[in-house]
């Protein structure tokens, strides 16, 4: 059975294109303001969306997903309310939607329970960042079992050893990301991605994307010419903390998207 994350890919291949993967914290500013922005990001060309899952102790995160992150949580939300918040975006929009995760709270909802609610309400894939290879045997079984994705991360310090085992584990993508390090927006790509982006692909047929510091449509482009997918997170929700008590919101990051990819993957 194919899932929705290979169809992707596969359909980009097919037209010589590249994934935009655009990242928003779920519930910041709130959720109703969560649901109205995915449809906007997909209408901007994106390919697949992260929804992260605020949590108290972020700590892959820099600063600006950091300040995200406590936005939402002063709202209450618990993660049921996220899943119901795809669940009102499956209505309007059938994209890909990628959970982005700590352990922590898929732990508190429960394993199987999680990955259950998950498909229900319309999820394609998880990644837990604190999330290893080498513990992820229940954590694997759980989601593979409802046929969602577990994307697991590499990084350049990351061994031989370690790769192998994290493209064993990863289904839909492998996430490579551009530095060591907490996300955040950065002036250069680190010529550590190269060598990287090869050794992961020795390793996997799996596309392979690089988030972490992409912040402009340079950047953009110069991921897309050595990987098959861009995610961009801490400028997106950087501009979202910008306009955060602008109406047109949605409206503002999915120009803000069109800008990123020069307009050319919608």
């Amino acid at each position: 059975m194919t899932r929705a994350i290979a169809d992707v890919f596969a359909r980009l291949k097919t037209e010589g294109k590249k994934a935009f993967m655009p990242f928003s914290t779920s519930g910041d500013p709130d959720l109703e303001m969560t649901i109205r922005l995915v449809p906007e990001l997909e209408g901007a060309g994106s390919s697949i969306v992260e929804l992260g899952i605020p949590f108290s102790d972020p700590v892959a995160d820099g600063p600006t997903i950091q300040r995200s992150s406590e936005r939402a949580l002063r709202h209450g939300y618990h993660l049921s309310d996220h899943l119901e918040a795809v669940r009102k975006i499956r209505r309007q929009s059938a994209i890909p939607i990628v959970l982005f995760s700590y352990y922590n709270p898929i732990y508190q909802y429960g394993l199987e329970e999680l990955a259950q609610d998950a498909r229900s309400a319309g999820c394609d894939g998880i990644l837990v960042t604190d999330m290893t290879p080498e513990e992820s045997g229940e954590y694997c079984a759980c989601f593979e079992s409802n046929e969602i994705d577990t994307i697991f991360l590499a990084a350049p310090t990351s061994s031989a050893d370690r790769i192998t085992r994290i493209t064993r584990c990863s289904r839909g993508f492998v996430y490579v990301v551009s530095r060591a390090g907490v996300t955040g927006a950065q002036d250069q790509l680190s010529t550590d991605l190269l060598p990287i982006i090869g050794r992961v692909r020795a390793n996997t047929k799996l596309p392979v994307a690089v988030g972490f510091g992409i912040s402009r449509p340079e950047q953009v482009k110069a991921v897309w010419e050595i990987a098959d997918g861009a995610v961009v997170g801490s400028a997106i929700v950087a501009q979202m903390e910008k306009h955060a008590n602008s109406s047109d919101l949605p409206q503002r990051a999915r120009e803000f998207c069109s800008w990123l990819t020069g307009g050319s993957n919608g």
